[in-house]
Parts: structure tokens; sequence; C-alpha cells
């Protein structure tokens, strides 16, 4: 049996938390890779996750925001009163709404999102050093496991509800 062959007897179950655990191990590992990436760009991992999530195309009600980052209200002021100091991202008002506020990506932001981008899909050593055939099998693994609307969601942002 090769190193990468897990025992015929084990169960679905425990090859998936087997799976799940490499997988997990993985990306939390590598979660500081993504820090310093923000970090140079002025970001923490909050703010990252904030600016990747807005569009050029439009601004995004405060409300959607909230859903989109799965958090009170209240953190997505703080985090976009961030991103304002930052010149990153800015707050409007809906002309048929000035009530509902929105937040926008400014062409600052849209640049250092550009740059996030590129530095964040690059990818690590490790990954370069698996073998074509190895890279190949991973693609096809994460393709069953990521729908495809997760595919892009660093590259455009999920439509959210607009009220």
């Amino acid at each position: 049996m090769s190193p990468g062959q897990s025992k015929p007897a084990q169960s679905k179950p425990a090859l998936a938390e087997e799976a799940w655990r490499l997988l997990l191990g993985y990306f939390l590992a590598n979660r500081d890779r993504s820090a310093g990436i923000a970090a140079d760009l002025g970001l923490t991992l909050g703010e990252m996750k904030a600016l990747l999530s807005l569009d050029p195309a439009g601004a995004k009600p405060m409300r959607a925001l909230a859903e989109d980052w799965k958090c009170d209200a209240s953190n997505v002021t703080w985090v976009v009163d961030r991103l304002e100091e930052r010149g990153v991202a800015e707050r409007r008002g809906l002309p048929e709404d000035r009530r509902i506020k929105t937040v926008a990506i400014t062409p600052a932001g849209e640049k250092i999102k550009a740059e996030l981008l590129k530095r964040i899909y690059e990818p690590g050593d490790e990954v370069l050093a698996l073998s074509r055939d190895d890279l190949l099998a991973l693609i096809d693994v994460m393709r069953k496991l990521a729908p495809s609307t997760m595919t892009s969601t660093t590259t455009t942002s999920t439509t959210g509800s607009q009220g």
C-alpha cells in the first residue's frame, strides 16, 4: 500500500473525517500567509474579507453585507469605518431611500483588491511541488466540493438582498 492510501477497512465516514482534518489543517496552517498579505497592504484579515466581497459593479446595502458576512450590523459598521479610514470603501445613500446606507469600493480599493487577488492566488511552494497528475486530481476533488457559485467568491460578490 502506498503512503497516500488509507486502509481498505476504514469506513467512508472515517475516510471523510481524515480528509476533512487534513484539508482544514492545511488551510489553518496557511492562515498566517493570508494575514501577512493583508498586513502588507494595511488590512486585517477581516478587512481583507470585507474588501474582497465588495463589487466594483455596484454598492451593497449595509444590511446585505451583514447577511453576507454572517455578522451583526454593528460589526459591519465597525469594519466599514476601518475601510473608509483607509480610503478603500465609501458609504453612500440610496437615491430612492437615503435612510438605507450602501457601501461601495473606491478606485483605491479596486487597486488594493486587485493586488490582494494576485497575491492570494499565488500557490505556495507545497502546491507547486505537486505533480501535474496530483494537481489535476486535486482540482477535480475541489470542484466536487465547491458549488459553482463558490468558485469565484473572491473575484465577484454574491448578490445579497437589496434592502
